[in-house]
Protein backbone atom coordinates (compact mmCIF):
# COMPACT_ATOMS: atom_id res chain seq x y z
CA UNK A 1 0.00 0.00 0.00
CA UNK A 2 1.35 3.45 -0.94
CA UNK A 3 0.67 6.44 1.28
CA UNK A 4 1.01 9.58 -0.80
CA UNK A 5 3.07 12.01 1.25
CA UNK A 6 5.33 14.55 -0.41
CA UNK A 7 8.93 14.86 0.71
CA UNK A 8 8.71 18.66 0.93
CA UNK A 9 6.37 18.44 3.88
CA UNK A 10 7.67 17.32 7.23
CA UNK A 11 5.19 16.66 10.04
CA UNK A 12 7.36 18.39 12.58
CA UNK A 13 7.69 21.55 10.45
CA UNK A 14 4.04 21.68 9.41
CA UNK A 15 2.63 21.38 12.92
CA UNK A 16 4.78 24.26 14.13
CA UNK A 17 3.69 24.08 17.76
CA UNK A 18 5.69 20.89 18.33
CA UNK A 19 8.71 23.07 19.06
CA UNK A 20 6.64 24.71 21.80
CA UNK A 21 5.21 21.66 23.54
CA UNK A 22 7.81 18.99 22.70
CA UNK A 23 10.91 21.13 22.15
CA UNK A 24 13.91 18.98 23.08
CA UNK A 25 13.23 16.10 20.73
CA UNK A 26 15.61 14.55 18.24
CA UNK A 27 13.08 14.75 15.44
CA UNK A 28 12.84 18.53 15.59
CA UNK A 29 16.26 18.52 13.91
CA UNK A 30 17.53 17.15 10.59
CA UNK A 31 19.95 14.20 10.44
CA UNK A 32 22.86 14.17 8.03
CA UNK A 33 21.28 11.78 5.51
CA UNK A 34 17.66 12.86 5.86
CA UNK A 35 16.75 11.43 2.45
CA UNK A 36 17.20 7.90 3.80
CA UNK A 37 14.99 8.44 6.86
CA UNK A 38 11.54 7.96 5.41
CA UNK A 39 9.99 7.65 8.84
CA UNK A 40 11.28 10.97 10.07
CA UNK A 41 10.53 12.95 6.97
CA UNK A 42 7.50 11.28 5.51
CA UNK A 43 9.15 10.83 2.90
CA UNK A 44 11.90 11.32 0.28
CA UNK A 45 9.56 9.88 -2.33
CA UNK A 46 6.40 8.06 -1.33
CA UNK A 47 6.03 5.95 1.77
CA UNK A 48 5.29 2.30 1.32
CA UNK A 49 3.42 1.04 4.35
CA UNK A 50 4.36 -2.46 5.45
CA UNK A 51 1.72 -5.15 5.84
CA UNK A 52 1.95 -4.64 9.59
CA UNK A 53 1.18 -0.95 9.18
CA UNK A 54 -2.05 -1.34 7.26
CA UNK A 55 -5.14 -0.74 9.34
CA UNK A 56 -3.28 1.13 12.09
CA UNK A 57 -4.51 4.59 11.22
CA UNK A 58 -7.71 6.53 10.74
CA UNK A 59 -8.10 9.42 8.35
CA UNK A 60 -9.45 12.38 10.29
CA UNK A 61 -11.97 14.28 8.19
CA UNK A 62 -12.13 17.15 10.68
CA UNK A 63 -9.01 18.68 9.17
CA UNK A 64 -9.46 21.39 6.55
CA UNK A 65 -7.39 19.86 3.75
CA UNK A 66 -5.59 16.74 2.54
CA UNK A 67 -2.19 17.96 3.71
CA UNK A 68 -3.29 18.01 7.35
CA UNK A 69 -5.06 14.65 7.01
CA UNK A 70 -2.01 12.93 5.55
CA UNK A 71 0.40 14.45 8.06
CA UNK A 72 -1.87 13.27 10.85
CA UNK A 73 -1.79 9.74 9.39
CA UNK A 74 2.00 9.87 9.28
CA UNK A 75 2.15 10.90 12.94
CA UNK A 76 -0.15 8.02 13.91
CA UNK A 77 1.99 5.50 12.04
CA UNK A 78 5.25 6.84 13.43
CA UNK A 79 4.01 6.50 17.02
CA UNK A 80 2.45 3.08 16.47
CA UNK A 81 5.72 1.51 15.35
CA UNK A 82 5.25 1.55 11.59
CA UNK A 83 8.83 1.97 10.45
CA UNK A 84 7.76 2.96 6.94
CA UNK A 85 10.28 0.97 4.95
CA UNK A 86 10.54 2.09 1.37
CA UNK A 87 11.68 0.32 -1.76
CA UNK A 88 13.46 1.88 -4.73
CA UNK A 89 10.38 2.12 -6.92
CA UNK A 90 9.60 5.52 -8.42
CA UNK A 91 6.12 6.86 -7.79
CA UNK A 92 4.68 10.06 -9.31
CA UNK A 93 5.15 12.86 -6.83
CA UNK A 94 2.10 14.71 -5.55
CA UNK A 95 3.05 18.17 -4.33
CA UNK A 96 1.01 19.13 -1.28
CA UNK A 97 1.18 22.87 -0.76
CA UNK A 98 -1.94 23.51 1.29
CA UNK A 99 -1.27 25.42 4.49
CA UNK A 100 -2.60 24.24 7.83
CA UNK A 101 -5.23 26.35 9.53
CA UNK A 102 -5.18 27.43 13.16
CA UNK A 103 -8.04 25.03 13.81
CA UNK A 104 -6.01 22.19 12.26
CA UNK A 105 -3.24 22.87 14.77
CA UNK A 106 -5.65 22.79 17.70
CA UNK A 107 -7.18 19.53 16.43
CA UNK A 108 -3.72 17.98 16.31
CA UNK A 109 -2.57 19.17 19.73
CA UNK A 110 -5.83 18.08 21.39
CA UNK A 111 -5.58 14.64 19.77
CA UNK A 112 -2.02 13.86 20.77
CA UNK A 113 -1.07 15.89 23.86
CA UNK A 114 -2.36 16.39 27.37
CA UNK A 115 -4.61 19.32 28.19
CA UNK A 116 -1.98 21.41 29.98
CA UNK A 117 0.05 21.49 26.77
CA UNK A 118 -3.03 22.58 24.81
CA UNK A 119 -3.31 25.62 27.05
CA UNK A 120 0.42 26.20 26.94
CA UNK A 121 0.11 26.32 23.13
CA UNK A 122 -2.70 28.86 23.51
CA UNK A 123 -0.63 30.97 25.91
CA UNK A 124 2.40 30.92 23.60
CA UNK A 125 0.27 32.08 20.67
CA UNK A 126 -1.23 34.92 22.71
CA UNK A 127 2.24 36.03 23.80
CA UNK A 128 3.18 36.17 20.11
CA UNK A 129 0.34 38.68 19.66
CA UNK A 130 -1.76 36.25 17.69
CA UNK A 131 -5.37 37.37 17.24
CA UNK A 132 -7.01 36.34 20.56
CA UNK A 133 -10.47 36.08 19.00
CA UNK A 134 -9.22 33.57 16.43
CA UNK A 135 -7.30 31.64 19.09
CA UNK A 136 -10.26 31.25 21.45
CA UNK A 137 -12.57 30.46 18.53
CA UNK A 138 -10.29 27.61 17.39
CA UNK A 139 -9.97 26.41 20.98
CA UNK A 140 -13.76 26.35 21.39
CA UNK A 141 -14.42 24.71 18.01
CA UNK A 142 -12.09 21.82 18.89
CA UNK A 143 -13.45 21.29 22.40
CA UNK A 144 -15.05 17.98 21.38
CA UNK A 145 -11.76 16.52 20.09
CA UNK A 146 -10.76 13.64 22.38
CA UNK A 147 -7.22 12.44 22.99
CA UNK A 148 -6.38 9.72 20.49
CA UNK A 149 -4.88 6.34 21.37
CA UNK A 150 -1.41 6.08 19.83
CA UNK A 151 -0.78 2.67 21.36
CA UNK A 152 -3.66 0.40 20.31
CA UNK A 153 -3.56 -0.99 17.75
CA UNK A 154 0.15 -0.86 17.04
CA UNK A 155 2.52 -2.54 14.60
CA UNK A 156 3.29 -6.07 15.81
CA UNK A 157 5.90 -7.41 13.33
CA UNK A 158 4.55 -10.93 13.62
CA UNK A 159 7.38 -12.45 11.61
CA UNK A 160 10.03 -11.20 14.07
CA UNK A 161 9.84 -14.31 16.25
CA UNK A 162 10.47 -16.63 13.29
CA UNK A 163 13.09 -14.37 11.72
CA UNK A 164 16.25 -16.33 10.93
CA UNK A 165 18.98 -13.88 11.93
CA UNK A 166 22.19 -14.39 9.99
CA UNK A 167 23.89 -11.94 12.33
CA UNK A 168 23.26 -13.99 15.47
CA UNK A 169 24.17 -17.16 13.60
CA UNK A 170 27.56 -15.66 12.68
CA UNK A 171 28.32 -15.28 16.42
CA UNK A 172 30.01 -11.86 16.47
CA UNK A 173 31.77 -10.90 19.68
CA UNK A 174 29.62 -8.68 21.90
CA UNK A 175 31.42 -6.49 24.45
CA UNK A 176 29.27 -5.77 27.50
CA UNK A 177 30.43 -2.60 29.24
CA UNK A 178 29.67 -2.08 32.94
CA UNK A 179 30.95 0.87 34.99
CA UNK A 180 30.69 0.30 38.74
CA UNK A 181 31.25 2.15 42.00
CA UNK A 182 30.74 0.70 45.51
CA UNK A 183 28.12 -1.86 44.46
CA UNK A 184 29.64 -5.33 44.68
CA UNK A 185 26.47 -6.70 46.29
CA UNK A 186 24.38 -5.84 43.23
CA UNK A 187 27.16 -6.33 40.68
CA UNK A 188 27.25 -10.00 41.70
CA UNK A 189 23.66 -10.47 40.49
CA UNK A 190 24.43 -8.55 37.30
CA UNK A 191 27.36 -10.80 36.36
CA UNK A 192 25.42 -13.95 37.26
CA UNK A 193 22.63 -12.86 34.89
CA UNK A 194 25.24 -12.48 32.16
CA UNK A 195 26.68 -15.93 32.89
CA UNK A 196 23.23 -17.37 32.11
CA UNK A 197 22.88 -15.71 28.70
CA UNK A 198 21.80 -17.88 25.76
CA UNK A 199 24.21 -15.98 23.54
CA UNK A 200 27.67 -16.95 24.75
CA UNK A 201 30.20 -15.12 22.56
CA UNK A 202 30.55 -12.19 24.92
CA UNK A 203 33.23 -10.40 26.87
CA UNK A 204 32.42 -8.33 29.94
CA UNK A 205 34.47 -5.18 30.39
CA UNK A 206 34.07 -3.73 33.90
CA UNK A 207 35.43 -0.33 34.84
CA UNK A 208 35.68 -0.38 38.64
CA UNK A 209 36.00 3.07 40.20
CA UNK A 210 35.50 1.88 43.78
CA UNK A 211 37.77 3.73 46.21
CA UNK A 212 39.04 0.55 47.87
CA UNK A 213 38.37 -2.13 45.22
CA UNK A 214 37.89 -5.76 46.16
CA UNK A 215 40.00 -7.39 43.45
CA UNK A 216 39.31 -10.91 44.70
CA UNK A 217 35.58 -10.38 44.12
CA UNK A 218 36.06 -11.09 40.41
CA UNK A 219 37.72 -14.45 41.01
CA UNK A 220 34.30 -15.96 41.73
CA UNK A 221 33.04 -15.85 38.14
CA UNK A 222 33.62 -18.20 35.22
CA UNK A 223 33.04 -15.90 32.27
CA UNK A 224 35.17 -13.89 29.84
CA UNK A 225 35.79 -10.98 32.20
CA UNK A 226 38.13 -8.01 31.82
CA UNK A 227 38.34 -5.66 34.82
CA UNK A 228 39.97 -2.23 34.71
CA UNK A 229 40.49 -0.47 38.03
CA UNK A 230 40.19 3.25 37.43
CA UNK A 231 41.24 5.83 40.01
CA UNK A 232 39.39 8.75 38.40
CA UNK A 233 35.65 9.20 38.80
CA UNK A 234 33.17 9.86 36.02
CA UNK A 235 30.33 8.18 34.15
CA UNK A 236 31.74 8.92 30.71
CA UNK A 237 35.38 8.65 31.75
CA UNK A 238 34.65 5.01 32.60
CA UNK A 239 32.69 4.22 29.44
CA UNK A 240 35.30 5.82 27.16
CA UNK A 241 37.97 3.69 28.80
CA UNK A 242 35.85 0.58 28.26
CA UNK A 243 35.22 1.39 24.59
CA UNK A 244 38.96 1.75 24.02
CA UNK A 245 39.66 -1.62 25.65
CA UNK A 246 36.90 -3.83 24.27
CA UNK A 247 37.31 -6.08 21.24
CA UNK A 248 33.75 -6.59 19.98
CA UNK A 249 32.14 -4.97 16.95
CA UNK A 250 28.93 -4.72 18.98
CA UNK A 251 29.09 -2.79 22.24
CA UNK A 252 26.37 -3.42 24.80
CA UNK A 253 26.13 -0.88 27.62
CA UNK A 254 24.86 -1.91 31.03
CA UNK A 255 24.71 -0.65 34.62
CA UNK A 256 25.62 -2.25 37.95
CA UNK A 257 22.10 -2.34 39.44
CA UNK A 258 20.12 -4.08 36.69
CA UNK A 259 18.56 -7.49 36.09
CA UNK A 260 17.94 -9.07 32.68
CA UNK A 261 16.52 -12.26 31.17
CA UNK A 262 18.74 -14.92 29.62
CA UNK A 263 17.95 -13.88 26.02
CA UNK A 264 18.85 -10.21 26.58
CA UNK A 265 22.04 -10.15 24.46
CA UNK A 266 20.46 -12.29 21.74
CA UNK A 267 17.45 -9.98 21.40
CA UNK A 268 19.63 -6.91 21.01
CA UNK A 269 21.59 -8.52 18.18
CA UNK A 270 18.51 -9.95 16.48
CA UNK A 271 16.69 -6.60 16.39
CA UNK A 272 19.71 -4.89 14.80
CA UNK A 273 19.63 -7.51 12.07
CA UNK A 274 15.86 -7.52 11.55
CA UNK A 275 15.51 -3.74 11.29
CA UNK A 276 18.91 -3.10 9.67
CA UNK A 277 19.56 -0.70 12.53
CA UNK A 278 22.74 0.64 14.09
CA UNK A 279 21.49 1.00 17.67
CA UNK A 280 19.16 -1.22 19.70
CA UNK A 281 17.72 0.89 22.50
CA UNK A 282 16.43 -1.58 25.08
CA UNK A 283 13.59 -0.60 27.38
CA UNK A 284 13.82 0.00 31.11
CA UNK A 285 11.30 -1.26 33.65
CA UNK A 286 11.97 0.88 36.69
CA UNK A 287 11.10 0.02 40.28
CA UNK A 288 10.75 3.72 41.24
CA UNK A 289 9.81 7.00 39.58
CA UNK A 290 7.49 7.23 36.58
CA UNK A 291 5.16 4.44 35.51
CA UNK A 292 6.30 2.35 32.55
CA UNK A 293 5.30 4.05 29.26
CA UNK A 294 2.90 1.96 27.19
CA UNK A 295 4.93 2.47 24.03
CA UNK A 296 7.76 0.46 25.60
CA UNK A 297 5.78 -2.65 24.66
CA UNK A 298 6.40 -2.61 20.89
CA UNK A 299 9.09 -1.88 18.31
CA UNK A 300 9.27 1.71 17.12
CA UNK A 301 11.78 4.40 16.27
CA UNK A 302 13.74 5.26 19.41
CA UNK A 303 13.28 8.85 20.56
CA UNK A 304 15.57 8.62 23.57
CA UNK A 305 18.87 6.97 24.40
CA UNK A 306 19.77 5.25 27.68
CA UNK A 307 23.24 3.82 28.18
CA UNK A 308 22.03 1.46 30.86
CA UNK A 309 20.62 -0.78 28.13
CA UNK A 310 21.77 -0.11 24.58
CA UNK A 311 23.68 -2.02 21.91
CA UNK A 312 25.73 0.13 19.52
CA UNK A 313 27.73 -0.89 16.48
CA UNK A 314 31.38 0.06 16.81
CA UNK A 315 31.18 1.99 13.53
CA UNK A 316 28.89 4.53 15.23
CA UNK A 317 31.75 5.56 17.53
CA UNK A 318 34.16 5.76 14.61
CA UNK A 319 31.95 8.42 13.01
CA UNK A 320 30.56 10.30 16.02
CA UNK A 321 33.35 9.98 18.55
CA UNK A 322 32.90 8.61 22.06
CA UNK A 323 31.28 10.34 25.03
CA UNK A 324 31.55 13.98 25.91
CA UNK A 325 33.45 14.27 29.19
CA UNK A 326 31.65 17.54 29.90
CA UNK A 327 28.86 15.36 31.29
CA UNK A 328 30.98 13.58 33.90
CA UNK A 329 29.40 13.87 37.35
CA UNK A 330 26.31 15.45 35.80
CA UNK A 331 23.41 14.36 33.54
CA UNK A 332 22.35 13.83 29.90
CA UNK A 333 25.58 12.40 28.51
CA UNK A 334 23.66 9.51 26.97
CA UNK A 335 21.05 11.86 25.47
CA UNK A 336 23.78 13.97 23.90
CA UNK A 337 25.46 10.92 22.37
CA UNK A 338 22.08 9.76 21.07
CA UNK A 339 21.59 13.15 19.43
CA UNK A 340 25.01 12.94 17.74
CA UNK A 341 24.22 9.46 16.44
CA UNK A 342 20.83 10.65 15.15
CA UNK A 343 22.31 13.69 13.40
CA UNK A 344 24.98 11.44 11.85
CA UNK A 345 22.18 9.42 10.25
CA UNK A 346 22.32 6.21 12.32
CA UNK A 347 19.13 4.21 12.82
CA UNK A 348 18.03 3.53 16.40
CA UNK A 349 15.21 1.14 17.29
CA UNK A 350 13.33 1.01 20.59
CA UNK A 351 13.51 -2.69 21.42
CA UNK A 352 10.86 -4.15 23.79
CA UNK A 353 12.42 -7.61 23.60
CA UNK A 354 15.64 -6.41 25.29
CA UNK A 355 14.29 -5.21 28.59
CA UNK A 356 15.95 -4.63 31.92
CA UNK A 357 14.74 -4.22 35.48
CA UNK A 358 16.31 -1.08 36.94
CA UNK A 359 16.56 -1.36 40.71
CA UNK A 360 17.67 2.29 41.13
CA UNK A 361 19.61 1.56 44.29
CA UNK A 362 19.84 4.63 46.49
CA UNK A 363 23.49 4.15 47.46
CA UNK A 364 26.63 3.52 45.46
CA UNK A 365 26.88 3.58 41.70
CA UNK A 366 28.00 6.38 39.45
CA UNK A 367 24.82 8.32 40.25
CA UNK A 368 26.63 9.25 43.45
CA UNK A 369 28.52 11.64 41.20
CA UNK A 370 25.44 13.21 39.64
CA UNK A 371 21.69 13.34 40.14
CA UNK A 372 18.65 11.14 39.62
CA UNK A 373 16.94 13.69 37.45
CA UNK A 374 17.81 16.49 35.02
CA UNK A 375 15.67 19.09 36.79
CA UNK A 376 15.95 17.79 40.36
CA UNK A 377 19.27 18.82 41.94
CA UNK A 378 20.67 17.13 45.03
CA UNK A 379 19.75 20.06 47.26
CA UNK A 380 17.39 22.99 46.96
CA UNK A 381 20.13 25.60 46.59
CA UNK A 382 21.94 23.84 43.74
CA UNK A 383 21.54 24.84 40.06
CA UNK A 384 18.22 23.90 38.44
CA UNK A 385 18.39 22.28 35.94
CA UNK A 386 21.74 20.50 36.18
CA UNK A 387 24.19 22.70 34.16
CA UNK A 388 25.02 19.89 31.75
CA UNK A 389 21.34 19.73 30.77
CA UNK A 390 21.42 23.34 29.61
CA UNK A 391 24.77 22.68 27.94
CA UNK A 392 23.12 19.93 25.89
CA UNK A 393 19.99 21.95 25.13
CA UNK A 394 21.87 25.06 24.09
CA UNK A 395 24.43 23.10 22.05
CA UNK A 396 21.81 21.71 19.67
CA UNK A 397 18.59 23.72 19.90
CA UNK A 398 17.59 27.36 19.27
CA UNK A 399 17.06 29.53 22.35
CA UNK A 400 13.27 29.54 21.84
CA UNK A 401 13.22 25.73 22.06
CA UNK A 402 15.39 25.84 25.18
CA UNK A 403 13.09 28.32 26.91
CA UNK A 404 10.06 26.13 26.19
CA UNK A 405 11.89 23.13 27.61
CA UNK A 406 12.75 25.06 30.77
CA UNK A 407 9.17 26.17 31.35
CA UNK A 408 7.85 22.65 30.82
CA UNK A 409 10.57 21.07 32.95
CA UNK A 410 10.97 23.42 35.89
CA UNK A 411 7.58 23.33 37.58
CA UNK A 412 7.14 19.51 37.71
CA UNK A 413 10.64 19.25 39.18
CA UNK A 414 9.35 20.56 42.51
CA UNK A 415 7.68 17.17 43.03
CA UNK A 416 10.11 14.71 44.70
CA UNK A 417 11.51 12.07 42.33
CA UNK A 418 9.78 9.16 44.04
CA UNK A 419 6.39 10.86 43.50
CA UNK A 420 6.96 12.14 39.96
CA UNK A 421 4.43 9.66 38.51
CA UNK A 422 1.63 11.12 40.68
CA UNK A 423 0.10 13.54 38.19
CA UNK A 424 -2.38 14.95 40.70
CA UNK A 425 0.53 16.70 42.41
CA UNK A 426 1.41 18.74 39.32
CA UNK A 427 -1.08 21.58 39.98
CA UNK A 428 0.37 21.92 43.48
CA UNK A 429 3.84 22.04 41.97
CA UNK A 430 2.79 24.85 39.63
CA UNK A 431 1.32 26.77 42.57
CA UNK A 432 4.50 26.28 44.59
CA UNK A 433 6.54 27.56 41.65
CA UNK A 434 4.67 30.87 41.82
CA UNK A 435 5.60 31.39 45.47
CA UNK A 436 9.26 30.48 45.08
CA UNK A 437 9.71 32.02 41.63
CA UNK A 438 12.61 34.29 42.67
CA UNK A 439 14.52 31.31 44.03
CA UNK A 440 13.89 29.34 40.83
CA UNK A 441 15.27 32.26 38.81
CA UNK A 442 18.42 32.25 40.95
CA UNK A 443 18.83 28.48 40.44
CA UNK A 444 18.29 28.89 36.70
CA UNK A 445 20.72 31.81 36.53
CA UNK A 446 23.47 29.74 38.16
CA UNK A 447 22.80 26.85 35.77
CA UNK A 448 22.78 29.16 32.74
CA UNK A 449 26.07 30.75 33.76
CA UNK A 450 27.78 27.39 34.26
CA UNK A 451 26.44 26.00 30.98
CA UNK A 452 27.74 29.13 29.20
CA UNK A 453 31.18 28.37 30.58
CA UNK A 454 30.90 24.77 29.37
CA UNK A 455 29.87 25.92 25.88
CA UNK A 456 32.78 28.35 25.79
CA UNK A 457 35.19 25.56 26.74
CA UNK A 458 33.74 23.33 24.02
CA UNK A 459 33.07 19.62 24.06
CA UNK A 460 35.43 17.03 25.49
CA UNK A 461 34.61 14.27 23.02
CA UNK A 462 37.21 11.53 22.77
CA UNK A 463 37.85 9.53 19.58
CA UNK A 464 38.84 5.96 18.86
Amino acid sequence: MILKLNFRLKVFDSFTFLKDINPIWYYNLYPENASSFSTYYLNPEYVKISKEGEGLYEKDERYSNETAKLLDIGYQLWNKGELLFTDNAEYPKLILEEKLSLKDNYIFVRKYFKSHRVYYFLLKNLLRFSNPFKEFKALKETKSVKKADLIKPHCEYRDYEKFDSKLTASLPLVSIIIPTLNRYKYLKDVIEDLEKQDYENIEIVIIDQTDDPDKKFYDNFKINLKVIFQKGKGQWLSRNEAVRNCKGDYLLFFDDDLRVDKDWVYQHLKSLDYFKADISAGVSLSTTGDSIPENYSFFRWADQFDFGNAMVKREVFLKTGMFDRQFDKQRMGDGEFGMRAFLAGFRSISNPMAKRIHLKIGTGGLRELGSWDAFRPKNFFAPRPIPSVLYYYRKYFPVSYVMNALILGMYPSLIPYKWKSKKYLYPLSALAAVFIFPLLLIQLGISWSRSSKMLKEGDRIEWL
